[in-house]
């Protein structure tokens, strides 16, 4: 796991990205929030090495993030769907890992997801021609991803993450095929002190999205 560091005083926020993305999107949760921002590249990812064999588990993804968050310094973290679902897995570990944080459309909880044929994981969202190509090179190296993640799970059951006492921000979509609506509720609703917000889809709101996750992290 790579990551680069923008911006320059408190809080320091780690940002994670979902599975597939590009670099530009990696980058995007981090634009207009305050402080540091340390964005990470997941193995198998823009400039990062490929990831070894049996990596894709959301324990051993959360071991990566929680590894930087201590090099760095980080309070507050952010996540988006396979990073939303690591962190879930840290916070379950480790409660009070971070003072705050957002989970962007979680596509996992406590119970697995069907297995994800490439070309759908690529074109379901939509998007331009030119955007589906740069997902399509993306998807490239992650075939090991598109085999070990489905039948696992963020956490064994939601009950564990009711110690998770820190404030969390959800956001979730009601139009996206990938990311399930009730996934993002059902997490929601297994963090205590939690704030739930859902739009039809990341891509066409990422405005809004960028509103709530600078308000909330400057909370």
């Amino acid at each position: 796991m790579r990551y680069r560091s923008y911006g320059s005083g408190t809080p320091v926020t780690l940002i994670g990205h979902g599975l597939g993305a590009t670099p530009g999107e990696a980058r995007l949760p981090a634009s207009g929030l305050p402080g540091t921002r340390v964005v990470v590249t997941l193995p198998s990812h823009g400039d990062a090495p490929d990831a070894p064999a049996g990596y894709w588990d959301y324990r051993r993804i959360a071991a990566d993030l929680r590894a930087v968050a201590r090099e760095v310094g980080a309070t507050r973290a952010v996540g988006v769907s396979l990073t939303s679902g690591a962190l879930l897995s840290l916070l379950a570990d480790e409660p009070d890992a971070f003072d705050r944080v957002a989970l962007l459309l979680p596509a996992v909880l406590d119970e697995p997801r069907a297995l994800l044929a490439r070309e759908y994981a690529i074109t379901v969202i939509g998007g331009p021609p030119e955007y589906l190509a740069e997902r399509r090179a993306a998807f490239r190296r992650l075939d090991g991803a598109l085999a070990e993640l489905p039948g696992r799970t963020p956490v064994p059951d939601r009950s564990v993450l009711g110690a998770v006492t820190v404030p969390v921000l959800v956001v979730g979509a009601t139009e996206d095929p990938l990311h399930p609506e009730h996934v993002a509720k059902e997490t929601a609703a297994a963090l205590p002190n939690s704030r739930l917000e859902l739009v039809p889809s990341w891509l066409t709101r990422r405005s809004e999205v960028r509103g709530w996750l600078g308000d909330f992290l400057r909370g």
